[in-house]
């Protein structure tokens, strides 16, 4: 199964490595595994595989992390599929 991309660089996701403490919430509460963990620390493994849902932002203890959930691709997709109009596709 081909993994789903979204478009190329337009995720608002940042991440701040100086604020991670290595929690690993992030990497557990993403449905995309943008992040993993390595060496005490969160690492993104790819951006454009960002959904911009939120969850690493809103479990994230530390602020280490943010994104502004409902804008790019995925919020292309989400009210497509809502109004039934074609999906765009990201990728």
């Amino acid at each position: 199964m081909r993994e789903h991309r979204h478009l190329r660089n337009v995720t608002t996701l940042a991440y701040d490595l100086d604020k991670c403490t290595g929690c690993g919430m992030c990497a557990e509460v993403c449905p995309h595994a943008v992040f993993f963990i390595e060496g005490k620390k969160a690492r993104i493994s790819d951006r454009d595989l960002c959904m911009e849902c939120g969850a690493c932002a809103k479990n994230c203890p530390f602020a280490a992390i943010s994104v502004r959930p409902g804008v790019g691709c995925a919020w292309g997709i989400l009210i497509s599929e809502i109004k039934g109009r074609e999906v765009p596709s990201c990728g």
